[in-house]
């Protein structure tokens, strides 16, 4: 067995999971693509719409139909699963790892980009 420091078989672990990319890809932008989440996180669209209906299903966000898309509203509020961290909202990984979370109700900018709601981050962990 190889040490996992030096290149062994344990090198395919990250810190975060798939979930956590696809939340802050939508954190980034409310009204991105499936399709662009998918490119963005090295995931099949397949995988990233799972990944979605996990979401909301557990109440971390909400989709709205706009058009022939969806606009999606993260739940800051929403609390870790972990048991270990079951008592803290993800707002302050949200703030950390994205900044202040875009409006999703604000259109869209010229790159499909959102803008942030009023430019406070959401407090820290």
């Amino acid at each position: 067995m190889e040490n996992e420091h030096t290149g062994s078989r344990r090198n395919h672990w990250t810190f975060l999971t798939n979930h956590a990319r696809v939340l802050i890809a939508i954190a980034r932008d409310p009204g991105i693509r499936l399709r662009d989440i998918a490119a963005s996180c090295d995931l099949t669209e397949r995988t990233v719409q799972a990944i979605v209906t996990d979401l909301e299903t557990d109440g971390y966000l909400t989709r709205t139909r706009d058009g022939r898309r969806n606009r999606y509203a993260i739940a800051p509020d929403a609390r870790f699963r972990h048991p270990a961290e079951a008592g803290r909202e993800i707002a302050g990984l949200l703030a950390y790892l994205v900044g202040p979370l875009a409006d999703p109700t604000a259109p869209p900018g010229p790159e499909g980009s959102d803008g942030v709601t009023d430019g406070r981050a959401l407090p820290l962990l």
